[in-house]
């Protein structure tokens, strides 16, 4: 069975998913979001993900493109005072937190952090 035989059919003239994991899509959505919600014009983002992709221990293959994504993003926040590094990792956390407390196959949400109603 080939991709195009699958349940969830790619358009015509895409072989392959635009992003090989989940969070990819969802960090490239919150980027778009954020963007459109004024927090950072699309200059900025471009230079902060250039400065990214352009380190010296980028892979030469491109497969850490959307790491490169990420720490883009989280240094902008802390540019811009939206969110600082600790508050980054601090909720980052929180959400493994409360993945590892989900009963499997339900929905992660962040109020399932155990930690989160110790702090509440």
């Amino acid at each position: 069975m080939n991709r195009r035989e699958t349940a969830l059919a790619l358009p015509d003239g895409i072989d392959e998913p635009v992003f090989a994991e989940p969070w990819q899509a969802e960090a490239f959505a919150l980027v778009v979001a954020l963007n459109e919600g004024g927090v950072f014009s699309w200059s900025e983002w471009a230079e902060a993900l250039c400065a990214e992709v352009h380190r010296e221990d980028a892979a030469h293959d491109g497969h850490d493109y959307y790491d490169h994504w990420l720490a883009a993003l989280e240094k902008l926040l802390a540019k811009k005072d939206v969110a600082s590094p600790a508050e980054v990792e601090a909720l980052a956390a929180a959400w493994e937190r409360a993945a590892h407390a989900t009963p499997h196959g339900k929905p992660v949400l962040l109020e399932n952090d155990p930690q989160r109603s110790l702090a509440g």
